[in-house]
């Protein structure tokens, strides 16, 4: 199947979303809170951050979403509520409980999320003045909104939509994400929502979500940072007549229109990476496994050396190289490895190629799409990365990120 992404949000029946400016960050004049709605019968699945220093909205979606049928999200940006010890955990279950009382459901059916400077108390009362107002623009059409209320040092809102039929049915999937630096897999280093209008049972999305994630999320880096609140949440309300279960699991024509939307909203959080003017691909094939294949692409992804060579279009490729060498693969054969950048062999024969020239090397680099490409020669599994570059306006990003 051919899936065709879009970036203009299909509405999904069952899902409403509203948003509201809630002022959580001082000065801020844009919406910065989301309400999210979901049908009856409804199913909910997510996946967490692995950080120890986990946010209170983690700890506290975890344990509802374990227990209850989740009918609400509650989003907020500009501050993660993250590092608040036992007060930020009393202030998230205080969030839930304001909306849950707006809406007359169970404060266990609400789901927090916060994103945005950690250490800082959240500004509870300011929340709750501005639910209301969330609530009622509760709309299907809330897509855009509500992406743009997530954001936090993102320059675009981050929108990926697909719709496909399975024997003459239509089924529409569409997802928001943010995020744009503190990314690193350990889950999903952002914020996303994706939902469908499938008819996906508990058990089976609860083991489609890793395996989403796995693909897409989890393959992307900008800094090397993990977030404490990271969170990736996919829903299923079921509104679609198409029969989308097999004997063998999800029909493949989903499982393909819902994997293109993870990979797109993780490819758009690369392509926004703060201060980012390089999208970087990099295959590593010929592993012994999977795991060693990865190993060596985030090794090359997070070396500032090789971020910064390609932030300078310069085809310092000994750097790349390097990272390969010091992946800590055991017994690696270096005569072995062949490297390429796009469509210019570099490394043949544990050295440079014989046909490499500067010019070759200068041309790719100077691209702002680039894919660097490693064959391990040692096994069949393979594995794929996107990252950027590493610019002065990184640090400057980041140096003022609080002020």
């Amino acid at each position: 199947m051919s899936v065709n992404i879009v970036h203009t949000p299909f509405v999904i029946d069952g899902v409403r979303l509203g948003s509201a400016n809630a002022g959580i960050k001082p000065g801020n004049t844009r919406h910065d809170l989301t309400v999210i709605e979901l049908a009856e019968g409804s199913t909910c699945a997510a996946a967490f951050t692995r950080n120890a220093f986990c946010a209170a909205p983690v700890v506290v979606a975890r344990e509802h979403l374990a227990h209850h049928v989740a009918r609400y999200l509650l989003i907020n940006s500009g501050n993660a509520n993250a590092g608040t010890g036992d007060g930020g955990l009393l202030a998230a279950k205080r969030s839930c409980t304001a909306l849950a009382d707006l809406r007359a459901g169970l404060i266990e059916a609400v789901l927090p999320f916060s994103t945005g400077v950690i250490g800082e108390p959240l500004p509870v009362e300011r929340l709750e003045k501005a639910l209301p107002a969330a609530c009622e623009a509760l709309s299907e059409s809330g897509w855009d909104q509500a992406a743009r209320a997530i954001m936090t040092t993102d320059t675009v809102h981050k929108i990926a939509s697909v719709r496909m039929d399975i024997d003459g049915r239509e089924i529409r999937v569409t997802g928001m994400a943010k995020g744009s630096g503190m990314i690193h897999p350990d889950m999903a280093t952002m914020l996303a929502y994706v939902a469908t209008d499938a008819a996906i049972p508990q058990a089976a999305l609860d083991a489609l979500v890793p395996e989403l994630v796995a693909d897409s999320f989890n393959c992307i880096t900008v800094d090397g940072d993990t977030s404490t609140n990271d969170a990736c949440v996919l829903m299923a309300t079921g509104r679609s007549p198409a029969a989308v279960m097999t004997a063998d699991g999800i029909h493949p024509a989903l499982r393909e229109g819902l994997q293109a939307v993870f990979d797109s909203l993780a490819q758009q959080i690369i392509r926004d990476g703060e201060g980012a003017t390089k999208f970087i691909t990099i295959d590593v094939e010929g592993g012994e496994s999977v795991e060693a294949c990865r190993q060596v692409a985030f090794t090359i992804a997070h070396s500032p050396l090789v971020k910064t060579a390609f932030f300078a279009s310069d085809p310092n490729w000994g750097r790349i190289l390097a990272a390969v060498g010091r992946a800590g693969l055991p017994d690696l054969d270096i005569s072995r490895i062949e490297i390429d950048l796009d469509d210019v062999a570099i490394v043949r024969d544990g050295g440079r190629d014989a046909g490499y020239t500067e010019a070759a090397g200068a041309r790719v680099m100077a691209q702002s799409e680039i894919t660097i490409r490693v064959r391990l020669c040692r096994g069949a599994h393979q594995c794929r990365v996107w990252t950027t570059d590493l610019s002065y306006d990184y640090v400057k990003i980041n140096a003022e990120y609080r002020t």
